[in-house]
């Protein structure tokens, strides 16, 4: 079988926190005949997977090198800080940086959040990952500030978080290599983005045929227009008025002339009786 008549398929790469699955289902949905793969990638090999071909296009943390990669920021994370449940810092509904100042902040290699300055006091080293920086916090030697997904994803039983104010934030955004924009790339694209299963992809569509004026059409010219009805029952009538007298102009029973112009009984003259031949 050569390349042109393999079977087509999709390989979307995504990093920790980010959950493709409402993506997926919809991808099957609307396009059952081509398989959809999952690739996870750490958030800092990301941008080389992409680059090497390793996905069609993946969830990835901005930034990314935008030289030759193109990408859609979707949504902003909240920032938290992972705590023991014991800590005194549980006892309230948010925390600030500054709540931080005495707390040693663990600042794994792997940290997606881009502090220009870590808040608290540095750890003695880096953790290699945010994993092994929960693990350390379940331990008491610090605590840690991450995008809330990530928190979400190392959840124990024995730790806890809480929102934390004047924090750098993490953006997820759908990123693809520019020069390999496929028709299922721009399919992936248009399910992120909410496009209905008719969208033309950008494609224009087809003119609207122009609608035609009601003088034009048969039903038009078949039957008149209200007001005109109107209108020319209103000049019958008025007509009719003019042969007979109408109900203005006729008189009630207490003397009043009636409808054939006859006067009404109580004030009626008699006239005379005519003699018979």
């Amino acid at each position: 079988m050569t390349g042109s008549e393999a079977t087509p398929s999709f390989r979307l790469a995504y990093v920790p926190g980010v959950t493709p699955t409402k993506w997926v289902r919809i991808w099957n949905e609307r396009l059952p005949d081509v398989p959809l793969s999952l690739v996870a990638v750490p958030a800092a090999e990301a941008s080389a997977l992409l680059h090497d071909g390793g996905a069609d296009a993946g969830f990835v943390r901005l930034p990314v090198d935008r030289t030759d990669l193109s990408a859609i920021p979707l949504y902003t994370e909240a920032t938290v800080v992972v705590i023991p449940k014991d800590h005194v810092v549980a006892a309230v509904d948010e925390v600030s940086v500054e709540d931080l100042a005495d707390e040693i902040v663990l600042h794994p290699l792997d940290d997606t959040l881009g502090w220009e300055r870590l808040p608290g006091r540095p750890a003695i080293e880096r953790p290699a990952t945010t994993a092994d920086a929960i693990e350390l916090v379940a331990a008491g030697v610090g605590v840690l500030a991450v995008p809330q997904s990530l928190a979400r994803l190392h959840h124990r039983k024995d730790l806890t978080y809480r929102p934390l104010s004047e924090a750098p934030e993490s953006r997820i955004a759908l990123s693809w290599p520019e020069d390999r924009t496929t028709d299922l790339v721009e399919d992936f694209i248009g399910i992120v983005r909410g496009r209905t299963v008719n969208s033309t992809r950008g494609r224009s569509a087809p003119a609207a045929q122009p609608k035609s004026k009601a003088s034009d059409s048969p039903g038009a010219r078949r039957k008149p227009a209200a007001g005109a009805a109107a209108g020319k029952g209103a000049r019958q009538g008025s007509g009719g008025a003019k042969g007979t007298k109408g109900a203005r102009g006729s008189k009630g029973a207490s003397g009043s002339k009636g409808a054939g112009g006859s006067k009404g009984a109580s004030g009626a003259k008699r006239g005379k009786p005519r003699r018979r031949p």
